[in-house]
This record gives structure tokens, C-alpha cells and sequence, in this order.
């Protein structure tokens, strides 16, 4: 029998470092260098994790990675968030990668359909946030991270300023498994603001030739806001959050939930709703939650990463955001995950297609984006046993019978009956039922969120009530009910939609009292950035593309 393993990882770590040798300087090496250190401080078949979740990256290593070939490079195992990047796609094109899990694509969701479908994406699993976290402390352990921080010190500890996001979560299962950590740096400094990773956790440093990449992913025109996305917010304000009192929650990224927050100062106020509902966040500092804020609705946001152009106002307002002594920002995508799953009363976000079912996914035919978070937040939690009035009373609605769980979180999608290009969200099957999708993913259908976990479906005809309906039937029948004039909505029969609305399973508008005429964009807290300017105080800084004046 062969001995245990005792050190094998370690003295391959020392080995690699060795071979570095005089391109550092300590932990630090030159910009020039870069390429010439990942060629020794990778091997083949390691398990490479690349950090990048949908607004933070390590750009400049993604780049320098990118520029080698298979003579340096082969055989990776590639574990990252999120494939965001264009130099993210070029690892693929050269052949470099032998299987990759990840969580979300974004904007490369094109690119990575097209390599999927040319057998150039060896694809393990698209997770979930959490779930890949989780998976690099037991069988994804990263040899080799390469991150991202806004400023190193001297002696290598590291600030992750506003956008803390992933980075914790992927240090510390390498660091502690005798792996390497390689951080790209916008600047190296004397004194740190604070330490959000410290030296002996990082074994290489580089300052990079430009700032890392940062995208504004969650900011939201309010001038882009529609009429109908209005009236969704109308609804879901009086039939969702009205009627369960909805503390705690998290909103996904979009302009239906944007319009929820702009109403709350005003619509909200009308219904007399402040104070009842919406007081604990687990969201990114959104800019459209400015006039919520400043009107005293809100008492408290965890978010999983920042946003470009908040940082002042996150430091001005300390007693809703977590921020250090010196008032700079702290964010954290894996607590941030856990506080959407366990510590929220509901999920609300949007989707690209949901089917009869209910069932929903952002994973299309030519269009592979992933799922990011949504599934850890937008499910039934079921290790939670702390009580709360909108947790019970969902609980009293879906299980009626004796024995039954007592209580359930609202999960919420939000969703318009017709993309942009009339295309329609609600179908029979969903494109990731497509065979060739599944085959990729070993058998299994990428869906984002279960039928079985949504409690309430919001489009602008009304809302479905999925946990009220007792049978599948009465499920798809509700649906079809809000599916407005989609393939599945004309095939709703009038007798059931009645019979569903008579037991309020099924709520049109004027049965919440909403009526299409109301509908203004008076309404709105901020018609345009300017007005979230002027409502922060001059504190919030609009990110470029979004400033005409």
C-alpha cells in the first residue's frame, strides 16, 4: 500500500515558486514578466481559477493568459464566476482549456454558444455562485488563482476597496491547499486603507499598466423606464408587497424591479406602505434606491459587489451600507449569497423564458448566459427555521395541511409577456431543454429557477399565485392566465381563468385595485440619473455613459 500523502502539494508549490526565481522581487514582478511567470507557475492539468464575476475582473492577467499557446499551456481546468471577457473566449479558441466550470457568461453568452456548438467549450456544470464557492474547498480546489485588487502594500497585503465581491472565497481554498496566488494591483502604496487580504496569503504581486476592469452593472436609466414596467411595479407593489408585508429582500438587476424602487417614495407612500415593507436589502448599492433611502424607507443594504459611482454616497450614508472606519465600502458575494437564501423574506428578478411550468432560464439556443446567483436566492430554502410574518403567512397559503412546513419564502418572477422583437417569454419548453444543451451538460436541462420554488408569477396582466394551486394543471392554467397573447397565453380556456380569479389565484389589475390609467411616470421618484443626483445630494458620480450634461 502506498503511504499517505503528507506535503506532495507543498513541495510542488516550492518547486514552482523556485522556478520564478529573479523575475520577482519578492512577491512583486514587473508587467513585462507576467507572461513568462504563468508559463512556470502553471502545469499541466491544473486547475486554474481565474477571477471575474459580471462587474470585477483581472483583466490584465486574463490578457497576459491569453497571449500563450499550447507549447506553454494545455490541459487547464478552468474554475471562474464569470466569462466575461474577450480574452476569456480566446483560451477556448487556442485550445488551451480541457474542461471549464463557471457560473455566468454575460456578455460572452453568444461566444460561448457558438463554441459550445463547435466542440470547443468542454463544459462541466454552470453553477451557481455559491455551489462553484463551495466546490473549491472539495473537489475544484484552484494550483493557481489569478485576481484582482484595487491597491497592495509593501509587504503584499491587499485592499479589494468597494468591490470585495468573490475574491475571499477564492483566496483562501488556495491559499490554504498550498496553492499559488497571483494579484494584479491598480497601484502599490505605503499604507493601506484597510486589509481585506493579508500578505501571507499571497505569493505574487504585479502592478498592472491600467485599472482593473469594472463594469456599472446594476445602474438603471430612469428615463428608460417604460409605462408597462410601471404598471408591473403598481401590481407587484399591491399584490405582493402589500399584502405579505415584505421586509427583507433582494431585487435582481433590471428595469421592472428599478421601477419598484422609484415608486416606493411615492406610490408606496400613497398606499401607506412605509415602514411596512422594504427595510432590509441584500442588493448592490443600486442607484435607483437613492430616493427610497433618502426618504427613510430603507434601514439597511448587504451587498455581494458595489457600483461604479456610489462610492461616495455608500461612504455618506454608514448607517444603511456596512462600511470600514474610514468609511470606504465593504462588499461580499458569498455572505452576500448566503443572506439572499437564508436571511430575505423574497426573491424578485426577471427571466428570459419561463414555460408552462413555470419553470425559467437565461440559457437560450444562441445565447448560453448562465445563471450567476439567482438560483441560490430564488429557491426554497429549506434549512431555515427563523420565523417572520411574510415567511408564515406564504406557508399558511402553499401548505394548508396539518404536518406541513410552516413557512415559505416568496419567489417572485417578473417578467413581461414579450421580450424585445415581440419575442415571447412564456413557451411550452424552454430552449434548455434543447437536446444538444443537455447532452453538454450530461443529461441535464440548465434551468434557472424550478416551477416548483416560484410562488408568484407578475406580468403586466396580473399576477399568477403558483403556490395557491393544488395540481400541475391548475399551475399551468394559472400561468397561462398572465401570459397575455403569447403561444401559451392564447391557450388559456376562459372557464378556468374565471374559476382561478373567483379563488384569487389568478389577479387581474383592477382586482388589486390598479388601474392601467394611473399608470404615469409622475410616478417615478427620478425621471432621469439627474434626478438620482440631485436626490443623493450631489454625492452620487453617474459612470461616463451615462452623463449627457
Amino acid at each position: 500500500m502506498s503511504p499517505a500523502p503528507k506535503d506532495t502539494r507543498r513541495r510542488n508549490k516550492a518547486e514552482r515558486m523556485r522556478r520564478v526565481g529573479k523575475l520577482a522581487s519578492g512577491k512583486f514582478v514587473s508587467a513585462k514578466s507576467v507572461p513568462e511567470v504563468l508559463k512556470l507557475i502553471i502545469e499541466t492539468g491544473d486547475i486554474l481559477c481565474l477571477e471575474g464575476d459580471n462587474q470585477k475582473q483581472a483583466d490584465f492577467l486574463a490578457n497576459q493568459l491569453a497571449t500563450l499557446t499550447k507549447k506553454d499551456l494545455r490541459d487547464i481546468h478552468l474554475v471562474m464566476s464569470c466569462l466575461t471577457l474577450p480574452a476569456h473566449i480566446e483560451l477556448f479558441k487556442k485550445g488551451l482549456i480541457s474542461q471549464v466550470d463557471f457560473c455566468y457568461a454575460g456578455p460572452q453568452g453568444q461566444a460561448v454558444a457558438q463554441l459550445l456548438a463547435d466542440g470547443k467549450f468542454p463544459l462541466g456544470a454552470i453553477h451557481t455562485y455559491n455551489e462553484i464557492y463551495a466546490r473549491y474547498y472539495v473537489d475544484l480546489t484552484p494550483r493557481v488563482a489569478l485576481i484582482a485588487a484595487v491597491q497592495a502594500d509593501r509587504q503584499g497585503n491587499l485592499y479589494l476597496a468597494a468591490n470585495t465581491e468573490d475574491t475571499p472565497a477564492i483566496v483562501e481554498p488556495t491559499a490554504f491547499s498550498d496553492g499559488i496566488v497571483f494579484a494584479q494591483v491598480n497601484e502599490i502604496v505605503d499604507k493601506l486603507p484597510r486589509i481585506d487580504i493579508p500578505a501571507d496569503q499571497v505569493d505574487l504581486i504585479v502592478e498592472a499598466p491600467y485599472p482593473m476592469h469594472l463594469t456599472a452593472l446594476f445602474t438603471r436609466d430612469p428615463a428608460a423606464i417604460t409605462d408597462v414596467q410601471i404598471l408591473m411595479a403598481m401590481i407587484a407593489l399591491r399584490g405582493i408587497y402589500q399584502k405579505y408585508e415584505v421586509q427583507s429582500l433582494n431585487h435582481g438587476v433590471g428595469f421592472n424591479t428599478a421601477a419598484i424602487e422609484l415608486l416606493l417614495p411615492t406610490y408606496g407612500e400613497q398606499l401607506g406602505l412605509k415602514g411596512k415593507i422594504c427595510k432590509y436589502w441584500m442588493v448592490n448599492p443600486l442607484p435607483t434606491m437613492i430616493p427610497a433611502i433618502e426618504s427613510g424607507w430603507v434601514e439597511g443594504v448587504f451587498s455581494v459587489g458595489g457600483e461604479v459611482g456610489m462610492e461616495r454616497y455608500t461612504a455618506a450614508r454608514s448607517d444603511i451600507f456596512y462600511t470600514g472606519r474610514d468609511g470606504s465600502f465593504h462588499s461580499n458575494r458569498a455572505m452576500g449569497q448566503l443572506a439572499g437564501h437564508y436571511g430575505v423574506d423574497m426573491f424578485i428578478g426577471a427571466t428570459l423564458q419561463i414555460d408552462v411550468n413555470g419553470n425559467s432560464s437565461t440559457v437560450s439556443k444562441k445565447r448560453i448566459t448562465g445563471f450567476g446567483g439567482a438560483p441560490n436566492m430564488g429557491c426554497q430554502p429549506m434549512g431555515r427555521r427563523h420565523p417572520t410574518k411574510a415567511w408564515l403567512q406564504a406557508g399558511a397559503e402553499s401548505n394548508p395541511g396539518p404536518g406541513s412546513i410552516p413557512g415559505r419564502k416568496l419567489v417572485v418572477q417578473l417578467a413581461e409577456t414579450f421580450q424585445s422583437g415581440r419575442v415571447p417569454t412564456f413557451v411550452e419548453e424552454l430552449d434548455a431543454q434543447d437536446p444538444a444543451i443537455k447532452k453538454a451538460l450530461h443529461g441535464v436541462a440548465p434551468v434557472m429557477i424550478y416551477g416548483d420554488d416560484v410562488t408568484h408569477v407578475v406580468t403586466e396582466e396580473g399576477i399568477a399565485n403558483l403556490m395557491a394551486c393544488r395540481t400541475i394543471e391548475e399551475r399551468r392554467a394559472a400561468i397561462r392566465g398572465v401570459a397575455g397573447y403569447t403561444p401559451v397565453g392564447l391557450k388559456r380556456k376562459r372557464s378556468e381563468t374565471r374559476e382561478l380569479r373567483s379563488r384569487g389565484i389568478i389577479q387581474l389589475p383592477e382586482d388589486l385595485g390598479v388601474s392601467p390609467s394611473d399608470v404615469s411616470r409622475s410616478l417615478l421618484a427620478a425621471q432621469d440619473i439627474k434626478g438620482l443626483v440631485r436626490w443623493s445630494g450631489g454625492l452620487y458620480d453617474p459612470p461616463a455613459q451615462f452623463v449627457d450634461w
